[in-house]
């Protein structure tokens, strides 16, 4: 197998707007992660690939504010942060998409996006609320017909819409987005790399976790392989699949990258 692509830490945005050194977490016995070193600059879409257990949960929650590692240094915007709660994360800059989305289901897309943030003057400011509700949606060239739906009416790459636009309203420069494409059809996961797409040409750092290789190869600049909590390997997009699977599986000789060379071999056969 070929070494891993080796790509600068600072693609095309230039300088990272946020870098992990040394990243390591423990629950009791358990080393979720050991380690890790991650960066993503502006513009740039980062995936992060893994096998079940490799340390992506955590690291998503180390980002979030929901665990506080027990190693390493954050810096963002060129200076060491700390990023103990949610709030902290919210104050630098740093927005996290879950997987379950955390949206409430019986409200309409405008209460869910200002949930906790509603906007008053003497009452309720219902149309300031709607007309910036239109505004983000407009900037995700999002498809959704109306914002007065409830939300369970939603499809999942709308309902995913509407959680990254959520979380445009604190003004991010960073956003994790955990999952973003599980569970939905192939034309939900085009409507959701598409407004991937869009995040980057705002200028937003994308850090995306993900399973699915063809979404990553898609939208991505670079690709972060994790495995058992440890940095395995940093490669180009256009890397082999089977390349980035031996690096997530932690084998050179697999029944992937076999099929793959044979593929290869016969390609030049021909």
């Amino acid at each position: 197998m070929n070494d891993p692509v080796k790509e600068p830490a600072a693609a095309p945005g230039g300088r990272p707007i946020l870098s992990l050194r040394g990243i390591s977490k423990n629950f009791g016995a358990v080393a979720a992660l050991t380690d890790v070193d991650l960066d993503v600059s502006p513009g740039e879409v980062v995936a992060v690939v893994g096998d079940n257990g490799a340390g992506k949960s955590t690291l998503v929650k180390v980002l979030a504010g929901v665990h506080r590692p027990d190693a390493g240094t954050l810096t963002f915007a060129d200076r060491e942060v700390t990023v103990a709660s949610p709030a902290d994360a919210h104050a630098l800059g740093i927005a996290t998409v879950f997987q379950d989305l955390a949206l409430c289901e019986n409200l309409n897309v405008i209460q869910n996006l200002f949930l906790g943030r509603e906007l008053r003057r003497a009452r309720l400011d219902e149309v300031t609320m709607e007309i910036r509700s239109w505004e983000l949606l407009r900037q995700l060239s999002a498809k959704i017909p109306t914002v007065r739906v409830p939300v369970a009416s939603l499809s999942g790459g709308q309902r995913q819409t509407v959680a990254i636009a959520r979380t445009l309203l604190g003004d991010p420069r960073v956003i994790v987005l955990d999952e973003p494409t599980a569970a939905l059809g192939v034309a939900q996961t085009a409507e959701v790399l598409n407004l991937i797409e869009r995040l980057r040409e705002r200028g937003l750092g994308v850090i995306m976790i993900s399973h699915n290789m063809e979404d990553v190869r898609a939208v991505a600049d670079r690709v972060v392989v994790l495995r058992l909590g440890r940095n395995n390997g940093v490669f180009a997009a256009e890397a082999p699949s089977e390349e980035i699977v031996a690096a997530m599986i932690g084998a050179s000789d697999n029944v992937v990258s076999r099929r793959a060379g044979r593929a290869r071999s016969v390609k030049g056969e021909a």
